[in-house]
């Protein structure tokens, strides 16, 4: 577990170092928001709006200790992904960054003993929920499952906000059954 948050240390100096404005995402927020979990990779989400952006995230991840490449980079974009994977030269975990063309929504918080950002609890409970509803078998969103209702039982959420947002993501009903 040490190597695990080494890695977030790194990733946390090298961000705010760059200016990007980037925040922590799935199990690590989920983790922070509701209850501990492991995982075998480190999920960031940034925002990058143009070339410079892009190249600045490529130097920030290197500086994190991060393989990572502009290309790479360059065709998630352009594939309309926006997810791409990256290994870690000091571990075995990876980093999943997911790219943003939109400011971020987050809270402060601290993982490791470092302030740091989480995307904030409503947007992640709304990706799990989208999440929940893309996976086949339905069994293997349990994960996900079990995030959303730790989530809601341990953080302030604003529960019409996400049944709002649900409702136009076709979501809502899975909301309902996490919820009853």
């Amino acid at each position: 577990m040490q190597a695990y948050f080494n890695l977030v240390r790194r990733l946390v100096k090298a961000f705010e170092a760059s200016g990007l404005d980037y925040a922590f995402t799935g199990a690590m927020a989920a983790s922070f928001y509701g209850l501990p979990r492991t995982t075998t990779d480190v999920d960031v989400m940034v925002q990058v709006s143009d070339k410079l952006g892009k190249s600045r995230l490529v130097r920030a991840l290197k500086r994190a200790g991060i393989k990572a490449d502009e290309e790479g980079v360059a065709r998630s974009i352009a594939s309309g992904y926006m997810i791409v994977t990256f290994g870690d030269r000091k571990t075995v975990y990876s980093t999943d960054i997911i790219i943003s063309n939109e400011k971020l929504q987050k809270r402060v918080g601290t993982v490791a003993g470092i302030r740091t950002f989480f995307q904030a609890p409503e947007d992640l409970i709304l990706a799990k929920l989208r999440m929940i509803k893309a996976t086949v078998p339905k069994e293997r969103a349990l994960k996900d499952k079990e995030d959303i209702r730790a989530i809601l039982r341990f953080t302030v959420v604003d529960v019409e906000a996400i049944k709002k947002r649900a409702k136009k993501d076709t979501t809502l009903s899975i909301f309902k059954v996490l919820t009853a």
